[in-house]
């Protein structure tokens, strides 16, 4: 992007140019239509762990980037550049109006890095239901979709890392508005259902599995788990490609994902379950360490969960999962070249125990060691152990006694020289001052956004868009144009795509746009009658078949004046003749 600044990173090795997120929005996007692109994003930062570790050991040193992607329209009739022709000086007129903005969608995602892993979460996704100004004709694909699978393939690219797995993760639970309030309220904001919703997250995570890739991974899978349904019923959610069958799983891979499977003979469960905000299985995992001992939860232990199948049983009956809602779990497993799957397929067995610390002696000498050997010892390179130093050998040693010498005061002597003060002539932004590659995370120029902001003013940009209003096309403009200019912070911000795919030709569309119809006519045989094949054709007479009379006929009968006296009139052209007494 263009405002990213200086930068003290190391030097990165040149490669191949790669497109930035305005060309590839702009090769998904409708030929021809005008697109405001608000990418903001965070320098990388130290943060929380995802998940516990076993006992005895660190945590893992995990980094946080925060992604928050907004797309707008201009709320005129005139969005697109297809439009019709208007009089000679109308354009001048228009041009120096200043454009309303409205913004139609939005995504936030987060990125955790660790030595082992890179992990997308997808936190929210929302739209507004002005996307329908546009008029975008019928059989165009959703912008919408193209767009969150376009962002999550443009992270994924740039974040690579060289023998590291990456995943993307969310959870998709359908609600009336999440980032937008008061869209719920307009009529041309499609809200989906928990099934429709689901499915729609799997046709845009699918792209990533399917899509061509230039740098292609070692192996790509897909997993998808929704806590209530049966296999079959998860199966219909995937979509119907040809691929599919062999990219998609039902099922979750949490001890796939977990670098502590090839490490340990037996990992705790609850170092299994990441620590998301805001996700349903990151507060069951709380809960259920609430309730377990101090004892039990220092040993990795639960008291009423002891697998990961029982996890996900009575994450069914959870207040997210349960009441007639459904929420679905999408994992997208990356792994590099040369990873060993067949150590990936022998995992889950080792990471589902059926016995736990507490069990008697006789159960816990069949089931795993109460303390876990190692399996590989490179890994005290990223988790180093307590320093040799701070261990107690004995007796403590008694520090010696230092003297500090008393710096003796100088006397400034001499003519007083006024210093004169110092005029700042540039902002620096001390963000940038940290280096792009380290062993914990990949911080190009190429993925960052076009604004770069610490955590705080982030959450504070995120939050004020949840106290606007979206309710009608007037106040969404306003929010808008108060959102843009209070996160810009005086400085322009966002940039205009116009987009070049070209639709594909609808099925039954003529050249000018109208519906062909098919004129079967010509293919159909009718079948010759010949005198006396089959039974013959009744013929009626000319006096039995009654015309219907039309509303004009009748109207005209009863203007007419009435008939000498002794005349009948029965019907039109039938006259009886009264016989005199």
């Amino acid at each position: 992007m263009s405002s990213l600044g200086p930068s003290t990173s190391k030097r990165v090795p040149k490669s191949a140019p790669v497109c930035s997120l305005l060309d590839k929005l702009a090769s998904v996007l409708p030929q021809g239509y005008k697109f405001g692109v608000h990418h903001l994003s965070t320098p990388p930062s130290k943060t929380e762990a995802l998940c516990s570790a076993p006992p005895s050991e660190r945590p893992d040193k995990t980094y946080g980037e925060s992604h928050f992607l907004a797309i707008s329209v201009d709320a005129r009739s005139d969005a697109t550049a297809g439009s019709k022709r208007a009089s000679p000086g109308a354009d001048d007129a228009k041009d120096s109006e200043a454009p309303k903005k409205v913004l139609v969608f939005a995504i936030e995602i987060f990125i955790f890095t660790t030595a082992y892993q890179t992990t997308f979460f997808v936190s929210k996704a929302d739209s507004t239901g002005f996307l329908q100004l546009l008029s975008l004709p019928k059989g165009t694909p959703s912008p919408i979709r193209e767009v969150a699978s376009t962002f999550l393939t443009y992270l994924l690219e740039h974040r690579r890392r060289k023998n590291i797995q990456s995943v993307v993760n969310l959870f998709a639970r359908a609600q009336d508005q999440y980032l937008f309030p008061g869209s719920v309220d307009n009529k041309g904001k499609h809200v989906l259902d928990d099934f429709g919703l689901v499915r729609w997250w799997c046709r845009v995570l699918n792209p990533l599995l399917e899509g061509p890739k230039k740098e292609p991974w070692g192996n790509t899978k897909g997993y998808l788990v929704v806590p209530g349904l049966e296999e079959p019923q998860m199966r219909s959610l995937v979509p119907k490609t040809a691929a599919s069958a062999a990219n998609w799983s039902i099922g979750h891979p949490m001890a796939r994902i977990s670098h502590y499977t090839a490490e340990f003979d037996w990992v705790p469960l609850r170092c299994l379950i990441p620590r998301y905000p805001d996700d349903p299985k990151s507060r069951f995992r709380d809960e259920l360490d609430e309730e377990a001992s101090k004892w039990k939860k220092d040993m990795g232990s639960w008291k009423s969960v002891k697998t990961l199948d029982q996890f996900w049983e009575m994450m069914a009956y959870r207040q997210e999962c349960s009441s007639g809602r459904l929420t679905g779990f999408v994992w997208l497993v990356f792994d590099p070249k040369g990873s060993n799957e067949a150590a990936a397929t022998t995992s889950p067995k080792l990471t589902t125990p059926t016995a736990s610390f507490s069990a008697p002696v006789d159960a816990a000498l069949e089931g795993p060691p109460a303390t876990p050997p190692r399996r590989r010892v490179d890994i005290s390179a990223y988790t180093p152990q307590s320093s040799p130093l701070k261990l107690n050998l004995g007796s403590t040693p008694s520090k010696p006694k230092t003297t500090k010498k008393k710096d003796k005061k100088r006397k400034l002597t001499g003519p007083i020289i006024p210093r004169p003060p110092k005029v700042k002539t540039q902002q620096r932004n001390y963000i940038f001052n940290r280096p792009t590659t380290t062993a914990y995370y990949h911080w190009p120029p190429e993925g960052r956004g076009d604004k770069i902001v610490d955590e705080s003013d982030f959450k504070r940009i995120v939050e004020l868009l949840l106290h606007l209003d979206f309710s009608t096309l007037e106040k969404a403009t306003a929010s808008t144009r108060r959102w843009i200019s209070e996160a810009a912070m005086g400085v322009k911000w966002g940039q205009e795509v116009t987009g070049k795919r070209i639709p594909a030709p609808n099925f039954g569309l003529a050249n000018g746009g109208a519906r062909q119809v098919n004129n079967l006519s010509g293919m159909i045989r009718k079948k010759s009658v010949q005198a006396g094949d089959g039974p013959g054709v009744n013929v009626l007479a000319s006096g039995l078949v009654r015309k219907k009379v039309k509303a004009e006929e009748l109207v005209s009968s009863l203007a007419e004046p009435a008939p000498a006296q002794g005349v009948n009139v029965l019907s039109a052209g039938l006259v009886r003749k009264k016989s005199k007494a």
